[in-house]
């Protein structure tokens, strides 16, 4: 697509036009003159490149330039080109037409690279101006008609139409101008004698030679050529070649010959002495070259450059003793080694970059080149194969950094990057350029905690405020920021129908877990915490880990003789028959201790006292008999004879702790109906004791409501298809305090037996008598079936 822009120049009313071509692929040339003032409109890249200004701004559109100078500006307000600084043609590619500038304009986010191309067209603003103001010959009379002199041409630095066009010889009785034909060929021209000079009617001649352009307005230059008429010498020195060429390497040493020149003349004597020199035109080039003026040798007087310049043209003068010369022309070329090393350019780098980024995204972008050319200036680029990074070429000269594959913090949070750019020449040379990338974190990792579970002893009646144990996690995340910043918290839940909150407190912080409240054993002998850890990321990960607390027991409660029954203001009121014989066997205390393990073994015994003597006690089963044979009515003399004594109870606890009854035996009133006899007739069958009696008969209870509760359990297991293991959970309450307990039995349907678990274990005490905790609130109703069992 091509656009004519026009617009009037500030140099005059010469309509200038802006022709604007727009390439594929990001690239638009434009054409401006030279001189243009600063501030002045080059072109409107947001309606050439299809951009908006939003665009510009936010990829925050900069131009970069090979050069250190920038003559063009960008304004990413309104999105045009302006001219940033003074344009001259001339000093900026001299006789190279067309004059170009060449730079780039690079976005970001994403990364966009635009080349840009703007041709600098020549005004007419240099007239020709000649090396002198004045130059002469000596001309002698015998030359013939034809006789050539040459004279070093005028410059001008404008090119094109605007350069020399014509000469102009003023007189021209004698002498004419030959114009050549390529007047950007060459270097001088040639003035001819038309007609045979006569010294006796003129010794000199003088003359002014006109060169001029074609601009316009047209501009001129101007010099004067002063004729004196010599006697004889009418033959000119003459060149072997009108050409001369030579090629050497930009490492040619200094002070070797290039070539040598050579001309002859006819004449003899000192009229046929030849000497050599550089026209004025090539002294300019005495820094790099000089001439032999006696052998015609050209010799390498300075550092050549490839890079500078590829080419010399020289231009030699041979002239003799009487004044007459021949010119020639030398042609250098300089032919490139590889002497630069690749020169590596970044133009944009994205650091940090997060982690989280995908795969190909531009890291940064790169402008490599090198100054020579050919094999020698071909570069490649490359990096170590072991990172996760590739560089691809955009455009020549232009490569990009992206990643290829993705990138984890946790793993490397810091890359050096070196990148190398290697010519082809031979010897190759080679740049290395570092960059340090470090990644950005993202909350990609959850917290761990140190441990898979965690499980915590509490001794029961604790102060409010007790440490109960502290859980950590650490997140693999990074340490500066919120992404491993961790909060601990309690997960809602309920404990018998109390929040958690009301039992345990953890310190968000640091992970410590305290107590709220004074715990009870009797109540609640174990409770699960769930803690989960948030990290302060977005989003925020979490993990979540269970709490095992044991309440440990403490002997914080007295037995509790549960029967037989009994009044605090009577105490327990025993009868024996009249006559009891000795080891008669009054009654069986039973007692309960809340507590658990070797806190609820009980021992029963008699305090010491006058009655205290007549009766023993069982220390482990409670049973109360007599010692000795109790007095009846007509041996004491009373007629209801009574007993009083106090039984203790006391536990197996540290301190041990106790609970006393009051105890008053009388003896029965005699029957006369009845016979009082109490031998003890020995038995006959198998011996068995009435204790032994009494425990077969309670196992027998307690296994009968075990295969009953257990038949329950197996038809409900069968009706509920989706599990194999049946079981049922029971919360009960103690006499006088609501001591919680929890028992659980269980029936696997695939196994061949059945398993009944209690989670507070009944205890058999030294003589195998089966003490059982119980752990609800029985009826009255209840209360006598088991009194009557003991009985």
């Amino acid at each position: 697509m091509s656009v004519l822009c026009c617009f009037y120049a500030q140099r005059g009313p010469l309509v200038l036009c802006v022709f604007v071509m727009t390439v594929a692929r990001g690239q638009v040339r434009y054409s401006v003159p030279e001189e243009m003032t600063k501030g002045s409109l080059v072109g409107n890249i947001v309606q050439d490149l299809g951009l908006d200004v939003k665009r510009l701004k936010s990829g925050r559109a900069r131009i970069f330039t090979e050069d250190s100078r920038e003559y063009i500006g960008l304004n990413v307000d309104k999105g045009t080109l302006l001219v940033k600084e003074r344009i001259d043609r001339e000093e900026l590619c001299a006789q190279v037409s067309p004059c170009s500038l060449h730079f780039q304009i690079i976005l970001e986010n994403p990364m966009e690279l635009h080349r840009i191309d703007v041709e600098i067209l020549d005004i007419n603003d240099h007239a020709p101006v000649f090396m002198k103001k004045e130059i002469a010959f000596q001309i002698s009379e015998s030359a013939l008609s034809g006789a050539r002199y040459s004279i070093d041409s005028a410059n001008d630095p404008d090119v094109g139409l605007n350069s020399i066009q014509t000469y102009k010889l003023t007189p021209s009785d004698h002498f004419t101008v030959k114009i050549p034909a390529h007047l950007d060929d060459t270097k001088y021209v040639e003035m001819i004698l038309q007609k045979p000079l006569d010294r006796e009617t003129g010794e000199e001649h003088k003359m002014i030679l006109t060169a001029f352009d074609g601009g316009n307005p047209q501009k001129t230059g101007t010099i004067k050529i002063n004729v004196i008429v010599l006697d004889a010498n009418d033959n000119a020195p003459v060149f072997s070649h009108s050409i001369y060429k030579a090629s050497i390497p930009e490492n040619f040493p200094k002070g070797s010959s290039v070539l040598r020149v050579s001309a002859t003349d006819k004449d003899v004597g000192s009229n046929g002495d030849v000497t050599y020199s550089f026209s004025q035109s090539s002294e300019r080039l005495s820094i790099l070259f000089q001439i032999d003026s006696s052998s015609g040798d050209i010799i390498v007087n300075g550092q050549l450059d490839f890079e500078k310049s590829k080419k010399y043209e020289l231009y030699v003068e041979a002239t003799d003793k009487g004044g007459l010369s021949d010119t020639s022309k030398v042609h250098i070329e300089i032919t490139d080694i590889n002497d630069n090393a690749p020169i590596i350019s970044v133009i944009s780098f994205s650091n940090p970059v997060a982690e989280s980024s995908a795969p190909s995204t531009v890291i940064a972008m790169l402008n490599v080149k090198d100054l020579d050319s050919g094999k020698n200036g071909i570069v490649r680029c490359y990096i170590a194969q072991n990172l996760p990074f590739k560089i691809k070429s955009s455009s020549p000269n232009f490569y990009s950094l992206v990643t290829d594959e993705l990138l984890d913090r946790e793993k490397v949070s810091e890359y050096n990057i070196t990148i190398t750019a290697i010519d082809e020449g031979s010897p190759s040379f080679s740049t290395n350029k570092t960059l340090t990338l470090k990644i950005s974190d993202v909350n990609d990792n959850a917290p761990v905690f140190q441990r898979q579970s965690y499980t915590a002893y509490l001794m029961e009646n604790n102060s409010p405020g007790v440490s109960v144990l502290s859980v950590k996690a650490h997140d693999k995340d990074s340490d500066v920021g919120d992404n491993a910043r961790l909060s601990y918290s309690i997960l809602p839940t309920t404990i018998h129908g109390s929040p958690i909150s009301s039992y345990v407190y953890i310190n968000p912080d640091n992970g410590n877990i305290f107590t709220m409240r004074s715990l009870d054993y009797e109540q609640m002998n174990t409770f699960k915490i769930e803690v989960q850890v948030r990290d302060a990321g977005a989003p925020p990960q979490t993990s979540n880990i269970t709490v095992h607390v044991f309440v440990v027991d403490q002997n914080d409660n007295p037995p509790v003789i549960l029967y037989p029954t009994y009044s605090e203001d009577a105490g327990l009121q025993l009868t024996v028959p009249h006559g009891a014989p000795v080891g008669h066997r009054v009654n069986k205390l039973v007692a309960v201790d809340p507590d658990s393990g070797h806190n609820a073994w009980l021992f029963y015994s008699i305090a010491p006292g006058d009655d205290s003597s007549l009766f023993h006690i069982e220390p482990h089963t409670g049973e109360l008999r007599t010692t000795q044979k109790l007095m009846d009515d007509e041996q004491g003399g009373k007629t209801h004879p009574a007993y009083n004594f106090i039984v203790v109870v006391r536990d197996n606890g540290q301190p041990a702790l106790s609970t006393s009854v009051s105890v008053t035996v009388t003896i029965e009133e005699k029957s006369p109906d009845k016979s009082t006899d109490f031998r003890i007739t020995p038995h006959k069958g198998t011996g068995v004791t009435d204790v032994t009696l009494y425990l077969i008969i309670s196992l027998g209870c307690v296994t009968l409501v075990s295969l009953l509760t257990m038949t329950v359990l197996l038809v409900r297991c069968i009706r509920h298809k989706g599990g194999s293991t049946c079981c049922y959970s029971r919360t009960g309450f103690r006499p006088q305090e609501p001591h919680t307990r929890t028992y659980r039995p269980c029936y696997s349907t695939l196994s061949s037996r059945s398993d009944f678990v209690f989670v507070k274990t009944p205890i058999l005490s030294h003589n195998n008598t089966l003490n059982m905790t119980l752990t609800r609130k029985f009826t009255s109703q209840e209360l006598i079936t088991f009194q009557n069992t003991f009985k």
